[in-house]
């Protein structure tokens, strides 16, 4: 009996070091907690040697990261690093650019490293700073600042095309898209120009009757905007349109433009409330006379826009309301709002929503006469409405283990 008694204690106090050198273990590990449109599996596996939490009230460091498309047609990363705990005093902030000819892999890659950067002054002030290491090049030939020279003076060009074809007994469908966009970004100026042409065919036989429905959509867009500071922008817009649903023969139109952003544009990934204005001249030439008895004719309309955007730890939030009218007649109006919300309420419960209303007084282009079924079924023409309304909401809630570094993708 006296064996027995002194085998569990051996056993007792075998579990409770083993249980120590786990939770002792545990502690060392630098918790961290992020956030962002990208691989996170591909994170945490990069990043063994850290926690990676599913819950950012449990993390030592706040990984948070924005991105935007930027000049070059890549995309911009912002990495922001709030400390917690004994890490608090410390903030950190780290920029990743991204080319377009770079693949996934590439850019997960390069994220892993700059996210490594940002966690290092928490490593070195964590009980993990023993173990890092440290390993830079022999040469430092290629840390030498060069300027690089751009035979293509920042301009990028996208072409682009795509084909379909289904066809089954009695129905066949056909739709082609070509394209070709350009965009040129400085610090002081974009230029944007757009061009595409879009037709669809859709053939329908019943009862040896055959209904056809044809669709033209061509357009050329462009702009040239110029930086007025921190806050001011200026611009101009353009372009032509042939739209058979629209009842647009060919139109064309010129808007100078004014936009004021209330915070600094260099805040654009984290937060953004901007208003801008637009007035010009349109010039309409219609497939069909319109119910308002015109073939053809010029208006002048303006509008106002009013945008709210913020990326922060809590969620995201993004709102747009627009106002349109044709100077001749005020009546003639449109108001649309959209709106967007991402809200991590607490722990593991999200909420997301959007909704969108629109307010339609401005259908000058419709045709006269009423619309047929054909018409109707086979949307081939604009309808007549005075609103478009659209919701969605939806609600989730992630809970259990918040502790599990394992990347397992086997079926």
């Amino acid at each position: 009996m006296k064996h027995l008694s002194y085998l569990r204690k051996i056993t007792l106090l075998t579990i409770l070091l083993f249980t120590s050198i786990v939770l002792f273990s545990q502690s060392e590990r630098l918790r961290i907690f992020t956030d962002c449109n990208c691989d996170r599996n591909y994170i945490r596996q990069e990043l063994s040697s850290f926690d990676h939490v599913r819950d950012q009230a449990l993390a030592d460091v706040q990984v948070f990261i924005n991105n935007i498309t930027n000049g070059s047609g890549g995309q911009t990363y912002q990495l922001n690093f709030t400390g917690r705990n004994s890490f608090a005093h410390l903030q950190e902030e780290v920029e990743y650019q991204t080319q377009p000819t770079m693949t996934r892999d590439e850019v997960r890659k390069g994220l892993v490293k700059k996210i490594l950067v940002g966690l290092f002054p928490y490593l070195m002030e964590s009980d993990m700073a023993e173990e890092v290491s440290i390993h830079l090049p022999k040469s430092t030939a290629k840390f030498q600042p060069h300027e690089e020279q751009d035979p293509w003076n920042n301009w990028i060009f996208e072409v682009y095309g795509s084909g379909s074809f289904n066809k089954e007994t009695s129905r066949r469908r056909f739709n082609i898209e070509l394209g070709m966009e350009s965009d040129r970004v400085t610090e002081d100026w974009r230029i944007r120009t757009d061009v595409e042409f879009n037709m669809a065919e859709n053939r329908f036989e019943s009862n040896e009757e055959s209904f056809v429905s044809t669709r033209e959509n061509h357009y050329f867009r462009g702009s040239i905007v110029k930086s007025l500071g921190n806050h001011w922008s200026a611009g101009i817009f353009s372009g032509l349109t042939h739209n058979t649903y629209r009842n647009i023969d060919f139109s064309t139109y010129v808007q100078p433009a004014i936009e004021y952003n209330l915070f600094p544009y260099r805040e654009v990934l984290k937060r953004e409330i901007t208003l801008a204005y637009k007035v010009g001249a349109i010039y309409n030439g219609y497939i069909e006379e319109t119910i308002f008895g015109k073939r053809r004719e010029v208006l002048y309309n303006h509008s106002l826009s009013a945008e709210m955007r913020f990326r922060q730890p809590w969620g995201d939030i993004s709102t747009n309301l627009s106002a349109s009218a044709y100077l001749h007649d005020m009546t003639k109006n449109s108001l649309r709002l959209f709106s967007y919300a991402n809200i991590r309420v607490f722990k593991g419960l999200s909420l997301r929503s959007s909704a969108n209303l629109e307010l339609i007084r401005n259908l000058l282009n419709l045709p006269a006469g009423s619309a047929s079924l054909e018409d109707i079924l086979l949307r081939q023409r604009q309808i007549a409405t005075d609103f478009e309304l659209g919701f969605s909401f939806g609600i989730s809630y992630t809970f259990g283990s918040a502790f599990n570094n394992i990347v397992n993708t086997r079926l």
